[in-house]
C-alpha cells in the first residue's frame, strides 16, 4: 500500500510515495555511515502512524567502531534523509545491532559519510 503524504501544492492532488522508495531511503541512508558493515536479517522496517515514519534498522558494525557512536549517526541521517526527501516527520529509530564484522587482513572500510 503506497504511503500518502498530506502535502498538497495548490490543493490540486495528492502526493504518495511507493513503499519501495522509503525502503530504499531508509537503506541507503544506513549504508552512508562509516561503521556499518550491512543490513542484516530483517534489513530496515517501517510503520506509518498518520504522517509519522517510525523505523527499525537492522545492522552488522565493523570490529573497533563504537557502537553507539554509530547507531547515533544511522539515527541522524535517517532522519535527515527522509525528513529532506519526504514530507514525512520521523518519529522513533530503532536500531539494532544484530553482529560484528571482522576485516580481512588489514583490509580498510570503503569510506562512507
Amino acid at each position: 500500500m503506497p504511503l500518502k503524504s498530506r502535502y498538497n501544492a495548490n490543493f490540486t492532488g495528492d502526493v504518495t510515495y511507493g513503499n519501495k522508495v522509503v525502503t530504499s531511503i531508509l537503506e541507503l541512508a544506513v549504508k552512508e555511515i562509516n561503521g556499518v558493515a550491512g543490513l542484516q536479517g530483517k534489513g530496515v522496517r517501517s510503520d506509518m502512524i498518520g504522517d509519522t515514519l517510525n523505523v527499525d534498522v537492522y545492522i552488522n558494525v565493523f570490529n573497533g567502531v563504537s557502537c553507539t557512536d554509530v547507531a547515533f549517526r544511522v539515527q541522524e541521517n535517517i532522519k535527515r534523509s527522509v525528513e529532506s526527501m519526504t514530507e514525512f516527520k520521523v518519529g522513533v529509530i530503532n536500531v539494532n545491532i544484530l553482529g560484528l564484522t571482522f576485516r580481512e587482513n588489514g583490509e580498510k572500510e570503503p569510506y562512507r559519510l
